[in-house]
C-alpha cells in the first residue's frame, strides 16, 4: 500500500473547498467532484476529512453514486473511521454492496455498531447470511439480539423498517422521574418525540408527547397524561401499508408492536418518507416492466431483468399481428388502410395508458374501494366515448381529405371512438380484476391493456373496412 499523506505541524494545511457541493440544477458541482477525485488519487486523506467527513449522509450518498468503482472503494478505505457509513442507505443496493463486499467484516461490525438499529438493518439485510452471522456476532449481545429481531421480520415489513431505540417508562413514574432518567441515560436515542408506556412484560400501554411532558408538573404520574396508542402498528405489517397509516393520521412516530402487543420498536416519519418514495418509485418501474432495476446495475443484470417481459411482449405483438393477417385480402384492396392502422392503435394505447395509470395508483393509495368502483368505471367509460368522438371526428376529416375518399374517414371515425371506449374500459377493468386476484397490477396490468387496444383497435378498423368493400 502507498504511504497515505500526511502533513506535518510546520506544512501549510492544503487548501478546502468552500461552499455547498451542488450547483444550481441540484447536481454535484464538476469543480467539486474533480477535487475528490484528485484527492483520492493523491490519496490525500486531509483533504478527504476536511472536506468530505462532514458531509450529511445524503450527500456522502450522492457522492458515492458519482465516483467511479474504484474511485468510491478507495474513498471509504482513506477516510477510515470517519467514513459516515449511513450514507450507504442513500446509494443504489449494487453500490452497497460494492462497497460493503470490498471491507472486512470486522470494519463492518464496528460500523454497525455507531448506527441507528434501522439503518444498520438496511445494511445487513442484503449481505449473505454468513457475513451477517460473522458480523453480528462481534457486536454487543443486547444490540445483537436486537439486529436479529429485525432480521427476522418479512422483507419490506414495519419490522425491518422500525428503530428499536426507544424511551419506555413504567406507568407508575411521575414526570419528574421520567425527565431525569432521559437526561441520565446515555443510551437512549438520539432524537424522539414520544416516550412510551409499558408494564413489566413490555405490553404497550399508552404514550405521551414530548411537548405534554413539558407542560406537566413534576409530581403527576405519567399514568394520568398518557394517551392510548391508537395506531400502532404490527411488525409484520407491509411497510406501504404502515406508510398509509402515518399518511392518513399524520402521525411522526408511531409504536411497533410483536404479535403479543408487546412494544418492540419504533417507526419515525423519515423512515415512512423513504419508503413513500421507494414504493412510488417500484409502481412505476414495474409499469414499464423493469421490475426492481437500478441505475447501477451492470449490462448483464438489466438486460435479464427486462427479457421476461419483452418476451411477454413479442407474444402479444404476435396475437395482433394474426389480427391483421386475417384481413390480409382487405388491407391489398386498399393500401390506405395499412397507412391508418398505426394510428387506431396508437391512439388507442396512449388513452388506455392514461386510464391504467391513474388505477394503478389508485389501488396503491387505496383510494379505488368497493363504494366507489363502479362509479369510476363509468366515469371512465364516458370520457372514452368523448374523446373518442373528438378524435374521431379529427382523423375522419384528415384520412377523407388525405385520400379522397369520405367512406375511409368514416369508417376510421367509428373504429376510433370504438377502441377508445375499450381502451378506457381495459385501463380501469385489467387493473382492478388483477388486483381482486392477488396478481400486482404494476406488473401485469401494461400488457394485457396494449394487447386489447391492439386487438380491438385492428379488428373494428379491418373488420368495418372488410364489411364496407364487401358491399360497395
Amino acid at each position: 500500500m502507498e504511504d497515505q499523506h500526511e502533513t506535518t505541524p510546520g506544512e501549510d494545511a492544503p487548501e478546502a473547498v468552500d461552499t455547498g457541493i451542488y450547483g444550481e440544477d441540484g447536481v454535484i458541482l464538476a469543480s467539486f467532484l474533480a477535487h475528490v477525485g484528485a484527492a483520492i488519487a493523491d490519496r490525500d486523506t486531509l483533504v478527504l476529512k476536511q472536506d468530505v467527513g462532514d458531509l450529511h449522509q445524503s450527500e456522502l450518498g450522492d457522492l458515492l453514486e458519482a465516483l467511479l468503482p474504484d474511485q468510491r472503494r478507495a474513498l471509504v478505505e482513506l477516510l477510515g473511521k470517519d467514513f459516515d457509513f449511513s450514507a450507504l442507505t442513500e446509494v443504489d443496493e449494487a453500490i452497497r454492496l460494492d462497497i460493503v463486499d470490498n471491507l472486512p467484516n470486522e470494519q463492518i461490525a464496528q460500523a454497525v455498531q455507531e448506527l441507528d438499529s434501522d439503518d444498520a438493518v438496511y445494511i445487513l439485510e442484503d449481505l449473505d447470511q454468513e457475513d451477517q452471522d460473522e458480523i453480528l456476532a462481534q457486536l454487543p449481545f443486547t444490540e445483537r439480539i436486537r439486529l436479529r429481531r429485525s432480521l427476522a421480520y418479512p422483507e419490506e415489513s414495519a419490522g425491518r423498517r422500525m428503530q428499536t431505540e426507544f424511551v419506555a417508562v413504567p406507568p407508575f413514574w411521575t414526570v419528574g422521574q421520567t425527565i431525569d432518567y432521559m437526561r441520565e441515560d446515555k443510551n437512549l436515542p438520539e432524537r424522539f418525540s414520544q416516550i412510551f408506556v409499558i408494564d413489566p412484560t413490555f405490553k404497550l400501554l399508552g404514550a405521551i408527547d414530548l411537548d405534554q411532558v413539558l407542560r406537566t408538573k413534576r409530581t403527576v404520574k405519567v399514568e394520568e397524561i398518557m394517551h392510548e396508542t391508537r395506531h400502532a402498528i404490527p411488525a409484520t405489517m407491509d411497510q406501504e401499508e404502515a406508510a398509509r397509516e402515518f399518511e392518513q393520521y399524520d402521525l411522526l412516530s408511531a409504536a411497533v408492536v410483536d404479535e403479543n402487543e408487546r412494544l418492540v420498536g419504533v417507526l419515525t416519519i423519515d423512515d415512512v418518507v423513504d419508503v413513500i418514495q421507494q414504493e412510488a418509485e417500484e409502481d412505476l418501474m414495474r409499469m414499464g416492466g423493469v421490475g426492481d432495476e437500478e441505475l447501477s446495475d451492470t449490462v448483464m443484470t438489466t438486460s435479464r431483468a427486462r427479457l421476461p417481459w419483452l418476451m411477454v411482449n413479442l407474444g402479444t405483438a404476435i396475437l395482433a399481428s394474426l389480427v391483421i393477417g386475417l384481413f390480409d385480402a382487405t388491407i391489398q384492396q386498399m393500401v390506405a388502410l395499412a397507412v391508418l392502422m398505426p394510428i387506431v392503435a396508437s391512439m388507442g394505447g396512449n388513452a388506455a395508458t392514461q386510464t391504467m395509470t391513474v388505477t394503478v395508483r389508485a389501488l396503491a393509495t387505496k383510494d379505488i374501494d368497493i363504494y366507489n368502483a363502479s362509479r369510476i368505471i363509468r366515469r371512465e367509460a364516458a370520457v372514452g366515448i368523448l374523446n373518442g368522438v373528438f378524435f374521431a371526428v379529427t382523423i375522419g376529416i384528415i384520412a377523407g381529405l388525405w385520400f379522397g375518399d369520405p367512406a375511409l374517414g368514416q369508417i376510421i371515425a367509428v373504429a376510433m371512438i370504438i377502441n377508445m371506449v375499450a381502451a378506457a374500459l381495459a385501463g380501469i377493468l385489467i387493473p382492478l380484476v388483477l388486483d381482486r386476484v392477488g396478481a400486482d397490477p404494476a406488473i401485469a396490468s401494461s400488457v394485457f391493456v396494449t394487447t386489447v387496444t391492439d386487438v380491438v383497435g385492428f379488428f373494428a378498423f379491418l373488420g368495418l373496412a372488410s364489411w364496407w368493400l364487401g358491399i360497395s
